[in-house]
């Protein structure tokens, strides 16, 4: 059974950086499709960024710049380093998981890829991030 774990929410202030970790059993990272989702009270789950096998990444407009997906490979640990936060980046943030059965995860627009809820089957509870202003 394959079981998904985000770990490192917590409370910061405007400006101010965190790191999120995901960590999984029964399930390898490398080779599959990664990402992270988030959602906000009162909002619909959002997507914030996925990482294709290729190493190919896409980021949701609003973190651009601001938030990077990483993994390690050799621990299995998928990870989110967040910066620069905004009060709107505060929400309950999610790990995704998927088989890539070696083949490209998301569709792709050119060297662009899109990715929703849908191409992931493996989900974590979530963390909390509050950003404070």
């Amino acid at each position: 059974q394959v079981q998904v774990q985000e770990h490192g929410g917590g409370s910061v202030q405007s400006g101010g950086s965190l790191i999120l970790s995901c960590t999984s059993s029964g399930h390898t990272f490398s080779g599959n499709c990664m990402g992270w989702f988030r959602q906000a009270p009162g909002k619909e789950r959002e997507g914030v960024t996925a990482l294709d096998i290729d190493g190919i990444t896409k980021y949701l407009d609003s973190v651009q710049g601001r938030f990077t997906i990483s993994q390690d490979n050799a621990n299995n640990v998928l990870y989110l380093h967040m910066n620069l936060l905004k009060p709107e980046d505060t929400g309950m943030y999610f790990c995704a998981a998927g088989l890539s059965h070696g083949r490209y995860c998301y569709p792709r627009f050119g060297k662009q890829i899109a990715f929703s809820q849908r191409d992931f089957s493996f989900w974590g509870q979530g963390t909390q991030v509050t950003v404070s202003s």
